[in-house]
């Protein structure tokens, strides 16, 4: 291990092989770090939290903090981040609010600079978040979303997997899976195509997803006629069950179509 003499470090905290503690970083007691992760000046690792192997934590950034939920009253909540997770400078993560939740940060995740993320959210794996991002209480990202810089997302919102988010959005509906979603308020702006592609999905999968989303967003059909012309015209979709859950089980409903053709 490469620990600065002068790192802060508590004695209880339990540190992975080949860790790197820089100067000035403090380490609380209940604290477990994985093998070969850097954690970098002025950074801040509170009880309850648990980072995971070959991690980066950059300066500044405040691990851990207490949940910002006025029902906090303190106890042993949890944050939990994966391994392969880089954390860019002056990001702040919270803990749960209680004892039986956690807020969880999932493998080869990016947090880009001055994010935020909120009591008892779950990042999914391979996430980007863009800079000076807010993730209020709750909100989940599913695997492989991305989310554009200044993007303010309220409590208890859902973005599917492989989602993108455009820049400066305020996200207060379902984003579905695969989609892009930008402009104001939040509107469908097409199947994530570019995403897709750099993530392996075929032309025809791509395509497969134009169908059934241009059904969903650009012909003028509301949520209950759309589910159904999916469930009669769409039997042989791979992706038509996963969206239709998805959509149906929204508690917030989605964001709103674009009514013009891709």
């Amino acid at each position: 291990m490469n620990i600065s003499n002068h790192a802060i470090l508590h004695p209880k905290a339990k540190l992975g092989v080949d860790v790197r503690i820089d100067p000035f970083v403090t380490i609380d007691a209940d604290v477990v770090i994985g093998d070969r992760t850097w954690i970098r000046s002025h950074a801040h690792v509170n009880n309850g939290s648990t980072i995971g192997s070959d991690c980066t934590i950059h300066q500044g950034a405040i691990i851990g903090g207490d949940s910002q939920d006025k029902k906090y009253t303190g106890g042993e909540t949890k944050l939990v981040i994966g391994d392969h997770v880089t954390i860019r400078e002056y990001c702040t993560l919270n803990r749960s609010t209680s004892e039986k939740g956690v807020t969880r940060v999932d493998d080869y995740t990016l947090l880009m600079a001055y994010v935020h993320i909120a009591h008892d959210c779950h990042i999914g794996a391979h996430s980007i978040i863009a800079n000076a991002v807010n993730v209020a209480g709750h909100v989940v990202l599913e695997e492989s979303a991305t989310i554009g810089g200044m993007t303010a997302i309220q409590q208890f919102v859902k973005i599917g997997k492989h989602a993108y988010v455009g820049g400066g959005t305020l996200i207060r509906k379902d984003v579905p899976p695969y989609v892009r979603a930008a402009r104001e308020p939040v509107t469908y702006m097409g199947v994530n195509k570019i995403g897709l592609e750099r993530r392996g999905f075929s032309e025809g999968e791509i395509k497969s997803l134009q169908d059934l989303y241009r059904y969903i967003f650009v012909h003028s059909n509301n949520v209950s006629q759309s589910m159904l012309l999916l469930q009669n015209q769409f039997k042989d979709n791979p992706f038509r069950d996963e969206i239709m859950k998805f959509i149906i089980e929204s508690p917030n409903g989605v964001i709103r179509g674009y009514r013009s053709e891709e």
